[in-house]
């Protein structure tokens, strides 16, 4: 249990297998970095694709039990589970701070923990509502259609949001039925045990939902080839999200969606009101040191307001973003980068940024040792084909541009493999509904922008930043097949 700063006693570290937690087939471990100290702060148990096997098995064997017991009780179950984190917020909160350093006592920050409760009440609130079609078009007839549960799925998730992300996943597919396999990331696993614990302490089914700790290969892997899994669920990276279709094609053709990368644009017009869109983008650029996928990264302001807005946005990023610190302590507001591996990349940008004789004019450099901190960046007006203004940084910089046609601007905030969010300011109602419906993007924000979302509307990706949705109703159908049964007369 833990004490009264969140820290837990005992930390948790060998896999969630069946209900039970054990080590690993292999009993090889990996280390995982404390990003704010660059200390130890857990060396954690590795699956293997024995320790896949084993999971599925659990999961399969669960799967009958769990998808007849009646939908209102598998409800309670989430619902008992979202209650149980909400007990456990501190504890969560310290273990994700100590792994991928995002802060939790202090206000943003905390929405994060807020959202995981209520993303699982939302799916527990669906329990009831499976429900299929009725035809009575062909004659001598009646046909109907059922919704049922795939059986076992799987989920890998990133260590940008971990608790998060994991009840994104576990909430739709458990609510429908299913069962199911859970991959974390390499360099965020912890918080993601402390549910596992939860779900022993409310009584969940054994083998209903099985965590591991583990590497994209060979876990991850083999969880994408493996012929029991009936759909995955992946949020990462691009490169990944192709692998993984790829290893689902090649095995049994199992269902996959994913949530993949972004290079989201934020247009500012000229009518905007900069008291509301200043603060908007500068929250959007720092908030979890950058690490997100919806965040807004690619800025243009129209030329007449360029100078005033830029001017706010210095400011504004400066003071949102704080004094770095260790984010366990509650007077810290941003956290560094995740790992050591994140910050050598986002470094990387900010030197090729140098060496381009890019118009940096905020940070551009480490904020402080120890630690994986860096700066709140702007840099301006870089070239549309620059790899700044093309690739996803994940991490606190934005790139600011200006413009003063509405045609080029949407041309400009389309090229992009991206088409993950994008937001637009102004006044002008007309406009920015027009504009809405020429974004590029499975989410659009008007007088607002990320990481603005609505757990009962869907959200997801265009082009290549993802397959299928998540949230609402449309991502709850997504873990059920249909059926259609015809009934002659």
């Amino acid at each position: 249990m833990p004490d009264s700063a969140g820290k837990p006693s005992n930390i948790e570290t060998r896999l969630f297998i069946n209900g039970d937690f054990v080590p690993s087939i292999s009993g090889q471990t990996f280390d995982v970095i404390n990003p704010a100290t660059e200390q130890l702060a857990a060396s954690v148990y590795e699956a293997s694709p024995e320790d896949v096997d084993r999971a599925v098995k659990a999961a399969k064997d669960a799967f009958p039990a769990w998808a007849a017991l009646d939908a209102s009780k598998r409800g309670d179950f989430i619902l008992k589970l979202a209650e149980a984190i909400e007990q456990n917020l501190e504890e969560i909160g310290y273990l994700e701070a100590v792994t991928m350093g995002k802060p939790y006592l202090k206000p943003p920050y905390n929405w994060v923990g807020h959202h995981t409760v209520e993303g699982l009440k939302f799916f527990a609130s669906l329990a009831t509502a499976v429900a299929g079609e009725t035809s009575l078009n062909t004659n001598g007839f009646v046909n109907l259609s059922f919704r049922q549960p795939y059986g076992v799925t799987a989920a890998i998730i990133p260590w940008n949001g971990p608790s998060f992300m994991l009840c994104n996943k576990i909430g739709p597919s458990l609510v429908a039925g299913n069962t199911m396999v859970l991959k974390t990331s390499e360099k965020s696993p912890l918080s993601a045990l402390t549910i596992a614990r939860l779900c022993q302490e409310i009584g969940l089914p054994k083998g209903v939902l099985n965590i591991l700790s583990g590497f994209g290969r060979p876990c991850g892997e083999a969880l994408a080839k493996h012929m029991d899994v009936r759909k995955i669920s992946f949020t990462g990276s691009v490169p990944t999200g192709k692998a993984i279709k790829k290893a689902a094609a090649e095995s049994n053709l199992k269902n996959v969606t994913l949530e993949l990368g972004g290079k989201s644009p934020l247009v500012i017009f000229d009518d905007a009101d900069l008291e509301q869109a200043i603060p908007a983008a500068a929250v959007s650029a720092v908030v979890n040191s950058g690490q997100g996928c919806i965040l807004s990264t690619r800025l243009y302001v129209h030329e007449k307001i360029f100078d005033r807005f830029l001017d706010g946005l210095k400011v504004a990023m400066t003071k949102i973003g704080g004094e770095v610190n260790d984010p366990t302590m509650e007077a810290t507001s941003r956290g560094p980068q995740a790992d050591k591996i994140q910050f050598d990349r986002i470094m990387g940008y900010l030197q090729y940024a140098k060496d381009q004789k890019l118009d940096i004019v905020l940070g551009g450099g480490r904020a402080r040792e120890p630690g994986y901190f860096i700066d709140p960046t702007i840099i301006v007006n870089a070239p549309e084909y620059s790899r700044v203004m093309k690739e996803e940084i994940f991490g606190p910089v934005v790139c600011v541009n200006s413009f003063k046609d509405e045609e080029d601007v949407i041309r400009r905030s389309n090229d992009s493999i991206f088409g993950l969010y994008a937001s637009i300011f102004t006044r002008d109602i007309s406009r920015a509904l027009r504009i809405a419906m020429q974004f590029e993007a499975g989410s659009v924000a008007i007088n607002a922008t990320s990481p603005l979302t609505a757990f009962d509307m869907p959200m997801g990706g265009w082009k290549q930043s993802g397959d299928g949705r998540e949230f609402s109703r449309r991502a709850w159908e997504s873990w059920m097949e249909q059926k259609t049964v015809y009934i002659k007369l």
